[in-house]
């Protein structure tokens, strides 16, 4: 194998399969307290600052990958994914998770990897993870 670089650049977006488009949107921008830097039919989109959060409707991906891959809905409130996101201020991100509806999956620990972290989850399942650094 070669060493080096082979990507010189790279932008990352992370794209989570939702069955609402509409209410995912809602949901993130209010749990994120960001308005999307892109708003289509088949595709929202959130700048987090050095990578993007993408949210595509089920029906939209289901047109790319089918029928080589299932169809996303067939999982439907099945955890597929995490999103980690480690804050400044644990208390003031978990009362925006909470207004935006967020459901709590487990509470704030402290965690081994020195997180404490509170685990919960969006209208389509996937985990979100909010943590801050222990002191």
């Amino acid at each position: 194998m070669r060493s080096g670089t082979y990507f010189a650049h790279m932008n990352v977006e992370f794209i989570l399969y939702v069955e609402d488009q509409g209410l995912s949107s809602e949901f993130y921008g209010a749990l994120l307290g960001r308005t999307p830097t892109l708003d289509v039919p088949g595709m929202t989109e959130f700048d987090l600052g050095g990578c993007k959060l993408g949210l595509m409707p089920n029906a939209g991906i289901a047109r790319i990958i089918s029928p080589t891959m299932p169809h996303p809905s067939t999982g439907k409130g099945v955890p597929r994914c995490e999103l980690y996101l480690v804050v400044d201020d644990l208390d003031a991100s978990v009362a925006r998770a909470q207004q935006a509806g967020a459901a709590i999956v487990d509470g704030a620990k402290d965690r081994d990897w020195g997180h404490r972290v509170i685990y919960f989850a969006d209208p389509d399942a996937h985990i979100i993870a909010i943590a801050q650094l222990m002191h």
